[in-house]
Order: structure tokens, then sequence, then C-alpha cells
């Protein structure tokens, strides 16, 4: 199982050409990617994009890309005279009608946008393969440090559920004192009102079972252990953190419905830790991929 919190980086660096790739993921319910890349590099998102998506399933995804390119290389500048042109007169037409000397110089024409055009920028699509392959590589570094921390985060996990487990046990064992001791106490009420007075056995022991199927809580525990099992399972599959955030919700249902049929202190007071446990768990598996 594979944390959603992680960091990654990769670099290429051969003949004056540098390219850094760098991302790191923070906890989301799906996958959201954002691409922080040079201009250039524009036509590359999408297969950023399919890149990534083949480590990381969901996660809020930050990816920067970091390009120098050294190399010597001829310059070729084209100079569009027509716009030069354009800059000239309208400076002297801007002159004429305030009565002011023209200042523009060759200088800061040459500044003007779209004079001169350097064509020997680098063309990109020469690293399209490259930049497949570093991306690759950060976020194979990225899913290292995603696994060491999901393995600790599992290893929490499975601890708790053991604590969970453990009041399980206790409350499958104090369970049935419940309905004797709800027998004994009503029986002792209905002596101690009547007196002495002769009682129908029969509608006492109508009351208690009636109380008994009241609060009866053995449906609730057979399905918590099977959550239970169903989470240690789970747990080793990567890439399953959706089902077990589903699954937490259904170990709550249960805890509230074993509170809310429990009428004695020690039952609630196991619920109420059983609660506690299963909202620190639920809290880690938002961590999980």
């Amino acid at each position: 199982m594979l944390s959603m919190t992680g960091y990654g980086r990769a670099e290429y660096s051969e003949n004056g050409v540098n390219l850094t790739v760098e991302l790191k993921t923070v906890n989301n319910r799906n996958f959201d990617l954002n691409v922080k890349t040079p201009r250039s590099f524009i036509l590359f998102e999408d297969l950023i994009r399919k890149t990534v998506q083949k480590y990381v399933k969901r996660a809020r995804i930050d990816l920067f890309i970091n390009f120098s390119d050294k190399r010597e290389k001829p310059t070729e500048l084209d100079v569009n005279l027509e716009k030069a042109v354009g800059y000239y007169q309208a400076g002297e037409a801007i002159a004429k009608r305030l009565n002011m000397p023209n200042d523009l110089t060759v200088t800061s024409i040459l500044r003007m946008p779209e004079v001169v055009t350097d064509n020997s920028l680098t063309d990109v699509t020469e690293f399209e393969k490259v930049l497949e392959e570093t991306v690759a590589k950060a976020c194979e570094q990225l899913n290292q440090m995603r696994k060491i921390e999901g393995e600790k985060l599992c290893a929490d996990m499975l601890s708790r559920m053991d604590v969970i487990n453990g009041l399980r046990n206790n409350i499958i064992e104090r369970a049935p004192l419940v309905s004797a001791e709800h027998k004994e106490r009503l029986k002792q009420r209905i002596e101690e009102t009547l007196a002495g007075v002769q009682y129908d056995e029969t509608r006492l022991l109508n009351e208690v079972a009636f109380y008994t199927d009241k609060v009866n809580i053995d449906e609730e525990l057979t399905r918590l252990g099977s959550h239970i099992s169903q989470f240690k399972e789970i747990i080793h599959k990567n890439g399953e953190g959706k089902k077990l955030d589903f699954l937490m919700q259904e170990f709550n249902r249960e805890t509230n419905t074993i509170c809310s049929k429990s009428n004695d202190i020690a039952v609630t007071g196991y619920a109420l830790s059983l609660k506690n446990e299963i909202e620190k768990v639920r809290e880690q598996v938002q961590n999980l991929e």
C-alpha cells in the first residue's frame, strides 16, 4: 500500500543540456496534476500526464520542470524592417503632433516588440524521449518514498486493528451477562414492590426475552469481525485506499449501532473506545492511495 504523500526528483544533464523534474504529492480524493513547466514544453503536457498516471492513481501532484540548453549554436536573428519603419513613423507622427524632437534611435527600435526574432531557440521536440524518461525516474523515486511511508501507516493501522479486535472480544464476553443481570434486577424490584405477593414468572421471562432481543448485538459484532478480516486482507493491496475508506464507514456504522443498543455501562465504554480507535484508523486511511 502506498501513501499519497511523497517527493521525487530526477535530472538529465549532458552536453550542456540540463533537465530537472521534481514532483510532490499530497492527499486528494482523485488524480489532480498541476504542471509548471517552461512555455516551450507545454506541448508535452499530455505526455507528462500519461507518464505520471502510470505511477500515481490518485493524489494532488505538483510537478516542476526546469530546462536549460547551453550548447553553442549559431545566432539566427530575423529583422522585421516593416515593423521597425512602422515604429519610426509612429515616433515621427507623435513628435510632430506634440512639437517635440523625435529621439528614437536604432537601439531603441531594436528593443521594440517583434522587430527582432531569435530563430536560434532550441527546438524541444528532440527532448521528448528524454523528458518522458526523466519524469518516469522522478515518479519511481516518488513511489519509493510513498512505499516507505505507506508501510509505516499500514503497520500502525494493523496494530490499532488488533486493539479494535480486543475491544470487540471484551464486548462479546460482556454482552451475555447484560440480560442475566437485567433479569436479576427486574426480579428484585418486583419482589421488593410486591412484598411477598406471588407474581407471574412467565410475565417476567417475557419481559426479559423482550429486553434481550432489544439489546442483542450479535449481528453487529459478527459484521465487525468480518470487517476486521477484510481490512487486514485489503491493506496489503496497492491502490485500495478508497475501498478502505468505505470499509471504515462500515466500522463506524456497526459501532454506532452497538452504542445505541447498549444499556450497559461496560459495553458502552468498550464501544466508545472502539469509536476512538476507528477514528484514528480512518484518519490514517485518508493518507493511502
